[in-house]
């Protein structure tokens, strides 16, 4: 015969194993998302550019996962978002652990928005204020670095 104090802790154990095999991962976390590498200037006003190796989001799925998850991003890296058409874009940093700098942009390239230094795992919304067509992550801080602000010029293929 069992004791009861032999009993608790097996019943116990069984109910979390049960339950952590019911509770569903994020979807997000579940599917392996695969983005295609492009690369993106940035020009100032003043003249300077900068290139981007950029992740593109594309589908639902690419634009649903985006940077969520990563730890670490290379300083000239980020990831594209775009819209087939413009429209007021938002966001959140909900599973993202990476601070980041997020340039709204609208259809001709230029930075309409700057939302800066962005608060990792927040549930916050990000709103683009305004139609954009696309929205550009980078690690935080970089705007500012590199003097990049709202009226500069985004140049990729689809932006013009």
């Amino acid at each position: 015969m069992l004791k009861f104090h032999k009993i608790v802790p097996l019943c116990v154990a069984s109910i979390l194993v049960v339950a952590s095999l019911l509770l569903p991962l994020p979807v997000v976390a579940q599917e392996d998302v695969e983005f295609r590498l492009s690369e993106v200037t940035i020009e100032t006003k003043t003249g300077d550019e900068h290139k981007f190796s950029v992740e593109l989001a594309e589908s639902n799925a690419q634009k649903t996962r985006g940077l969520m998850f990563r730890r670490e991003m290379a300083a000239d890296a980020g990831m594209l978002f775009l819209h087939n058409r413009s429209r007021v874009l938002t966001m959140w940093m909900a599973n993202t652990y990476l601070p980041l700098d997020m340039l709204f942009i609208e259809a001709d390239g230029r930075i309409a928005r700057i939302a800066a230094n962005t608060i990792p795992q927040s549930k916050e919304i990000i709103s683009s204020r305004q139609r954009v067509r696309a929205v550009l992550e980078l690690n935080a801080g970089t705007a500012r670095k590199l003097g990049i602000s709202v009226g500069d010029r985004v140049i990729y293929e689809r932006l013009k």
